[in-house]
């Protein structure tokens, strides 16, 4: 079990919050967390696109394994954003109910990318709690709901709930890449420069945690890949380091991307911590800050450099709509 640091460079304080705050997958039991639930109503969004191969086999297992009467998961919402195969088909076969972009929120036209999904599934349900799953995961475990929901259902201090985890890849001959490139080179320098207390978050991008949808509605979403880093520092700034739990899944294995779209990510990812450091008064508001990436492509023997716009899109928090 992944409950404590070994460097004694580590500050006090993120020592102690580690050792508090980061859990495995063991600790919480099903029965545990079953008991834990009382009344309160859960729910699984998966955002999801073109994922017909593996969002019926995930929707599958959790509502075999979590719900009727097990009774944890009180319903499965796969937000499906314009696909063009199957997905939504297989979801709603499996046993999700499927949200289409423009179900909810229709004020507002659809924007493509994983956190306009994710802000839209929030919408979407009553839950008092939401866990989040990527729809790309192969060889799924159910269990992963229950761990990332136990720590909010047994400590009412604690609002966010992030997954840990190692991401072997599928091919068993290559190394594993830990906690994955942007991760590694993009998020977590930024986070040891700009917000040290979340340096001891060993997933930061993590695609699977839950929260309570109360805090949710409270933040604003990134429309595309920046929506993870987003909510942790969103949750940092309005809940506090405290607030924010991580459990150890052991292994979680999902498609990897290539490099050029990893670099793309990164830019969002990269943008998302800008932008936060503008809002907490770190940066001026007046920095430019390109929204173009250049990224060389070699067609037919030449090389090209290829412009890509970043997506910096951010959708208001939900409860800004309702006042």
């Amino acid at each position: 079990m992944v409950s404590e640091t070994s460097d004694r460079h580590v500050p006090a304080n993120l020592s102690d919050w580690f050792a508090r705050r980061t859990s495995d997958l063991e600790a919480w039991p099903i029965a545990r967390v079953t008991a834990a639930k009382a009344a309160t109503r859960t729910a699984v969004v998966l955002p999801a696109r073109n994922e017909e191969a593996t969002v019926g086999e995930i929707v599958a297992s959790i509502r075999a394994e979590l719900g009727g009467t097990a009774s944890l998961v009180d319903e499965v919402i796969v937000v499906d954003s314009g696909s063009e195969d199957a997905t939504a088909a297989v979801a709603a076969e499996s046993g999700a109910r499927v949200v289409a972009l423009d179900d909810v929120l229709g004020e507002f036209e659809p924007r493509p990318g994983k956190g306009e999904a994710m802000w839209r599934g929030v919408a979407a349900t009553s839950a008092d709690v939401v866990v989040f799953v990527d729809a790309d995961l192969v060889s799924f475990d159910p269990r992963f709901v229950v761990g990332l929901l136990g720590p909010l259902l047994a400590d009412q201090d604690i609002q966010f709930v992030k997954a840990a985890y190692d991401r072997p890849p599928i091919d068993p001959s290559v190394p594993s890449n830990g906690g994955g490139r942007v991760t590694e080179l993009m998020a977590r320098p930024w986070l040891s420069a700009f917000w040290p207390d979340l340096a001891g978050v060993l997933q930061p991008l993590a695609g699977e945690y839950a929260a309570r949808t109360s805090l949710l509605r409270r933040l604003p979403f990134r429309c595309g890949y920046g929506v993870d880093l987003g909510l942790l520092l969103d949750t940092y700034r309005v809940a506090g380091l405290d607030a924010i739990a991580q459990v150890d899944l052991r292994r979680r294995w999902h498609r990897h991307s290539d490099l050029p779209s990893l670099g793309r990510m990164a830019s969002e990812v990269m943008h998302t911590a800008l932008d936060r450091l503008v809002t907490e008064g770190r940066l001026p508001g007046d920095v430019p800050a390109a929204t173009t990436l250049l990224q060389p492509e070699r067609l037919e023997g030449s090389v090209a450099l290829r412009a890509h716009e970043v997506d910096v899109q951010e959708r208001p928090a939900l409860d800004s709509l309702t006042r």
